[in-house]
């Protein structure tokens, strides 16, 4: 079976499924397969043109009928369009809710139009919202289930997801894991390093970085916590991409601190690997992450991720060796592997070394990629 022609639909936003999804997209277009993204809007790591890759946007019409349009249907529609009109051999959705119920009714429409049977296998990856959103909203149980169910494949991004998974909706289906991924070629530390450094901070000061969406399990005001600690014994500047419903705390919280000429709000930046490049350290204190893509991308470029040991991150970073690991909420902790680290240059440049070394043996796109090629290929041969 050579090239296949793939469907894709995400939540085109910021965040890792929406980063993970058109990245998958990007790099499959790379191998020789024609992939076609089906979103409301473009996604934003997908800038300029690029081979193999078409965009169709979902037209949500907004009749007086509704309060709230119906997008799972306009996508379902269009799903069944796109599948028709370009003979796509499969599609594959990120996030159970809605994108695998509008699947299986594209599904369903082929299936039956005018005696012409189509079978449209699809493929649900689970990211780690979907799933503990049902934990705190119990009326979406049913049809998270249903979907998951009857989705021909399903993927988790971690072992932690995939079990939380089964025993939170116990489900038939075996659900493969296959790990997020980086492009180690693109996310590195360069020769430029130093000169972009420059921009941000003096020679002899340190550099740590977060990056997420500023929402409140991203816990923001522990990452000024840690970097006020840090600060006091370490010359540093903290470096914070991208932005959210906690940025102002924050903010002010910096200005009590009398830090805010060394916190950095960067906002929400593209070539993000440039900028992760600059750091020693990333800090990553999440009430919850079910994997953790800014520590990868960050241990990718040699800097060493603090992070907190909950959901699929103990899978990402190993305790000491790649990055080092806390409990939620224990800033001193954190900042005390930060500053001891940050104090040793042979350690740190050591550290961040094995980071890289550990995002390239399990985590780059040449060991991901093929994984959900063959994945595609087993769903496909199963639905014939």
């Amino acid at each position: 079976m050579g090239h296949m022609k793939i469907g894709i639909t995400c939540y085109p936003t910021y965040g890792g499924s929406g980063v993970v999804a058109t990245e998958l997209g990007i790099e499959l277009a790379q191998r020789g397969h024609q992939v076609h993204f089906i979103t409301y809007s473009q996604p934003f790591r997908l800038t300029g043109p690029q081979p193999n890759i078409y965009y169709h946007e979902v037209e949500v019409s907004h009749y007086p009928l509704f309060d709230y349009p119906p997008y799972d249907l306009a996508l379902a529609t269009r799903m069944a369009e796109v599948a028709e009109i370009y003979e796509l051999d499969l599609l594959h959705v990120h996030y159970a809710i809605p994108h695998s119920v509008s699947a299986l009714l594209a599904k369903q429409m082929l299936a039956t139009r005018r005696g012409k049977r189509r079978c449209l296998p699809f493929v649900t990856t689970l990211h780690g919202t979907d799933i503990t959103l049902v934990g705190q909203d119990r009326s979406y149980l049913p049809i998270t289930r249903f979907s998951i169910e009857q989705s021909d494949g399903v993927t988790a991004i971690s072992q932690y997801l995939r079990e939380r998974t089964l025993r939170e909706f116990d489900i038939p289906n075996s659900i493969e894991v296959i790990y997020n991924f980086v492009n180690c070629d693109l996310y590195l530390r360069d020769r430029n390093v130093a000169q972009r450094r420059a921009e941000y901070a003096e020679p002899d000061e340190r550099v740590l970085v977060h990056l997420s969406n500023f929402r409140p399990v991203k816990r923001l005001l522990d990452v000024v916590e840690i970097f006020d600690r840090v600060q006091k014994e370490v010359p540093a500047r903290l470096l914070l991409i991208g932005d959210g419903p906690d940025r102002s705390q924050a903010e002010w919280l910096a200005v009590q601190k009398g830090i805010h000429d060394r916190v950095l709000f960067l906002g929400k930046q593209d070539r993000i690997n440039e900028k992760l490049a600059l750091a020693d350290v990333m800090l990553l204190p999440s009430q919850l992450e079910s994997f953790g893509l800014a520590a990868l991308e960050a241990m990718a470029c040699e800097v060493v991720p603090i992070a907190t040991r909950v959901g699929g991150l103990p899978e990402v970073v190993e305790h000491g060796v790649s990055g080092f690991l806390a409990d939620v909420g224990d800033v001193a902790t954190m900042a005390g592997y930060a500053i001891e680290l940050l104090q040793d240059e042979s350690r740190l440049r050591n550290m961040g070394k094995q980071a890289r070394q550990a995002a390239q043996l399990r985590f780059c796109t040449d060991k991901i990629i093929p994984q959900y090629e063959a994945f595609y290929r087993r769903v496909l041969e199963r639905a014939t």
